[in-house]
Formats: structure tokens, sequence, C-alpha cells
């Protein structure tokens, strides 16, 4: 991005640095019809472009900003035709329009979270056109330059997951500030944020990974004893990455939704171990990145 010049003080010269501008927020429903069995999609897209903006912020001239109310008409019009299979392929679309569309953009990312409904299930079968809002929501981050460069990443967000058995944590480093006892039966309970890289931007089954992804997150965290958060999620980002050769790398957050044992005692009652206190704050934060070796 060009370096633009604001004027000069005692301490150095005043220049413009970074700059992006764009449209958050577009909360878009789109509906298929056309046959008994409709379709729905339940988006939120935010829209952040980057270049040659500095005519804007040095001088007040507006003459190559795109505005950001034309933006959001965008979303909403390419949706009609564009929104048709994965919310991949309509970030793909929407970034290519708006490296087109913006006179001096040099870089477009798209941002798009996915709100999941399942079929309300009748007899057995998922109805028609009755929905009822699933859990987890489905991200999709895509961004391009003016060079033809296209990245996709992907992820999901709010899947609370528990398990009520198989966890514990015990064995860790002691100071004279601790006071947490250690345990091997623990409720491990989290909420699940992942982010995941793509090889490549095109050509991919974007609707298959990411139930496959989800399906392999999911198997990973009931399959084994956790002695820690850390193992789960480096057992974790390996299975998916073992399955899926597709993924560059995948980056897990897990703050731990803590359950605490409730003392029953004064009751006259022993609490074996199936009476929890289950806290907000304060909360542990487990994070980190499972990539492959370059």
């Amino acid at each position: 991005m060009t370096e633009a010049t604001g004027g000069e003080t005692r301490t150095g010269r005043i220049v413009l640095g970074a700059t992006s501008y764009g449209k958050s927020g577009v909360r878009i429903v789109k509906v298929k019809r056309g046959t008994e069995r409709h379709e729905l999609w339940d988006l939120d897209v935010a829209v952040a472009l980057e270049g040659g903006f500095e005519a804007a912020h040095l001088e007040g001239d507006n003459s190559q900003l795109l505005a950001t109310d034309t933006m959001r008409n965008a979303v909403y019009a390419l949706a009609k035709d564009r929104l048709t299979g994965s919310v991949e392929e309509f970030g793909l679309a929407l970034v290519d329009h708006f490296l087109e569309a913006g006179p001096t953009v040099e870089r477009a990312r798209v941002v798009i979270t996915q709100f999941p409904w399942d079929r309300i299930e009748v007899n057995g079968r998922g109805h028609e056109h009755s929905f009822v809002r699933g859990s987890g929501e489905r991200k999709a981050i895509v961004t391009g330059d003016e060079r033809g460069e296209r990245r996709v990443e992907a992820g999901l967000d709010n899947l609370l997951v528990m398990k009520t058995t198989a966890s514990g944590w015990e064995g860790f480093y002691r100071d004279r500030f601790t006071t947490l006892a250690g345990t091997n039966d623990r409720i491990l309970a989290t909420v699940v944020t992942a982010d995941w890289v793509y090889s490549e931007a095109e050509g991919l089954d974007f609707d298959g990974l990411w139930e496959g992804i989800r399906g392999r997150i999911l198997a990973t965290f009931t399959d084994h004893y956790s002695p820690s958060v850390q193992n789960t999620l480096y057992r974790i980002g390996k299975a998916v990455l073992d399955e899926h050769p597709d993924v560059e790398k995948i980056r897990l957050s897990f703050p731990n939704k803590h359950h605490i044992s409730y003392d029953l005692s004064p009751f006259g009652t022993e609490n074996e171990n199936e009476i929890f206190w289950a806290t907000d704050e304060p909360y542990g934060l487990i994070e980190g990145t499972v990539e492959r070796e370059r």
C-alpha cells in the first residue's frame, strides 16, 4: 500500500498507515424454492477492502471510494445467483466482485458466519420447509488481491461440548500459590472455536470438508482419556490433519467451562461426583495451532 504523507512535527514525519473499510453485520437469509424441499441459508457477512484510499483520508476526496451501502446492496444482489452452494464459494464470488468494483481496491476480505438450521424431524424424516436452530456456527474467511491470489479459511464457533468422565488434571506443577487438588475424573466441557486453512481456493468440496472436519473434531473429543485440555487439543488437530490432506493447519481455542463438585456435607449428604457448580468466570483458556511441518 502506498505510504501517504500527512505533515511534519518536531519528532518526525507523520504518515498514514494501513487502512481498510467495509460493511459489517450484513444479515441475509435466503430460501431456495422451486421444489417442495426448501434449502435455507442464514448468514452474517462482513466485507473489508484495502487499497489506495489515501485521498479520502488526507484530502477528503471520496471519488475513489465505493460506498459501504453499495457493498451491502451487492451482497444481497449477488446472493440471488451466486449463493447456491457453500459459503466459501459465495465468499470467493464476493471477493472477485469487490476487487473489480472498487477503482483503487487492491485487496478484499470477506468473512461469513453461517447460522445452522436443522430440519425438524417428523415421522423419522426431515420436514421439507420447517427448521429448528442448530448448534455451532460455520465460518468462512475468503481473501483475494489484485494479483489473483486467493485464500480460503473455514471454521466453526460456539460449539458447546461436554464429557462427564474420561478426563483428568493431575501431576501439574505446584508452587506456593497452588491450592487446586489433582483429579483423574472430572467433567470436561468447552466451547469449541476452530479455524483452518485450505491448501487450495478452488476445486474443493467445501461443504463436505466442513462436515467432515466438524465430525472428526467431535469424534476425537470422545475417543480418549484426556489428561489435559492441551493433550486433547493436539489430538483433535492431528486427527483433522491426518484425515483431511487439503487442510494445511488448524487453530483451536478451548475455554474451560468449569464444573466444580459442590460440597453437600453441610446438609448431611455426600456428593458422589454427581452435583456440580457450573461457573462462567474466571476460566482457563487453552489455545494452539497444529500444522504440517514445512
